[in-house]
């Protein structure tokens, strides 16, 4: 049974890593209720898939609010995405740039399907808030990360399942050093420790080597983007 659409509600693009870990922080202190989806497309660093029920438990720890809000995880496999990407992501290739001047880490339309199948389980949830942790600033030129199309698929959904939803991006214009103040901002130094400790961010899917930003392999794009943004955080005295 589709529930009818409540304001207040949201759902969480939730991967388990750094941006997504901030932005569920961001939702559980603006709705009421506040569920996180997850997709099993196949990804290189599917660990990142088991990582987010650590998250979860820690969030619900960090604050009693925070628990009273959380609701229902769910995931989401979506196998073809895989099947018809050629990328980094998806293929155990070595990360490189493409001729197309994108890195070959992306993967075509994966933002449009996440934000699509997000929409028909909120449909179904009576969800009327969509967040998910796109961003212009530290990211790699990916299309489907930019505001244009956000705002683009925003009114699709909308006009194409005649609910209003809003997608919201709160991390669309700031860089990682900003993702991690905002993060202490949210939940203090215990949200930052959590995530630290927990989320998951490195492309090759590694969790052996322990940095002072977290774990990852500490070469990728990924990993890059993440400590380097870790130290910017600290020098701006965070």
């Amino acid at each position: 049974m589709n529930q009818p659409i409540q304001s207040d509600t949201a759902l969480v693009l939730f991967s388990g890593g750094q941006d997504s870990t901030t932005c569920l922080a961001w939702a559980l202190n603006r709705f009421s209720r506040v569920e996180t989806l997850g997709f099993d497309y196949g990804q290189r660093h599917a660990i990142e898939l088991a990582c987010r029920e650590r998250l979860l438990v820690g969030i619900k720890r960090l604050r009693a609010d925070w628990a009273a809000r959380l609701g229902e995880s769910h995931t989401l496999e979506i196998p073809t995405l895989a099947a018809i990407s050629e990328t980094a992501l998806t293929r155990d290739v070595a990360i490189a740039m493409g001729a197309d001047g994108l890195p070959n880490t992306f993967v075509p339309g994966r933002n449009l399907v996440f934000l699509t199948f997000a929409a028909a389980l909120a449909y179904r949830r009576g969800i009327a808030n969509i967040v998910g942790g796109m961003c212009e600033t530290d990211y790699s030129g990916y299309p489907d990360c930019r505001d244009e199309t956000i705002r683009a698929l925003q009114s699709a959904l909308t006009l194409g399942m005649a609910r209003p939803f809003e997608l919201h991006t709160p991390l669309m214009w700031i860089d990682k050093a900003q993702t991690w103040k905002l993060a202490h901002e949210l939940g203090g130094a215990g949200l930052v420790g959590l995530i630290r400790e927990h989320s998951h961010t490195c492309y090759l899917g590694e969790r052996g080597a322990a940095h002072d930003w977290g774990y990852g392999c500490g070469h990728c794009p990924a990993c890059q983007v993440r400590a380097k943004g870790w130290g910017e955080y600290l020098a701006r005295g965070g």
